[in-house]
């Protein structure tokens, strides 16, 4: 099991995800919440993709296209870190990875299959990691991190935008 990582492993305004994974193996975690995101996406019909719950935010289909960027973004973090890269790694911009994107010339359907593929991706990769590798440090975003933090950045976006999910976009309760 990879064990939760040390205050000094987290940097920034990572904490805040990090703080959203309950204790427990977090690769069983990822597993658990991409079967759970896949069961809640593909019972979404295709037009509500183009759904936003306000002026200004973000459709259904940005959110999810947000998600797997964000999910790449940081495991590429990880990789990058575990394998010893001590480059310093840039930031990212969402709202411009967003509006680049041009979610509403994909469909719902094809969004839903690249996260299907990109987690079944990440879980491979992180069950690759060897053990030494997930308590080494890197610099991403400005702030000093371990490779083991970006594992939990994973788990807790996601939790934080599964719960937005179904809070803002289908109105019910929060799962957690």
């Amino acid at each position: 099991m990879l064990a939760r990582p040390l205050d000094e492993e987290i940097g920034g305004h990572f904490g805040h995800y990090i703080r959203q994974v309950p204790d427990g193996d977090v690769l069983a975690i990822l597993e658990e919440q991409g079967a759970e995101a896949l069961s809640l996406f593909r019972s979404l019909p295709e037009e509500q993709g183009d759904y936003r719950y306000a002026p200004g935010k973000w459709s259904l289909k940005e959110l999810i296209l947000h998600m797997s960027d964000t999910e790449r973004i940081m495991t590429g973090r990880l990789l990058r870190i575990a394998r010893g890269d001590a480059t310093p790694q840039p930031g990212f911009e969402q709202d411009d990875y967003v509006a680049a994107a041009q979610a509403d010339k994909l469909t719902l359907a094809y969004l839903i299959e690249d996260y299907a593929a990109l987690r079944r991706s990440t879980l491979l990769l992180l069950r690759g990691i060897p053990e030494e590798a997930w308590t080494r440090m890197g610099v991403a975003s400005g702030v000093n991190m371990s490779a083991r933090a970006f594992a939990y950045v994973v788990a807790g976006h996601e939790r934080h935008h599964l719960n937005v999910i179904r809070d803002r976009y289908l109105g019910t309760e929060s799962a957690y």
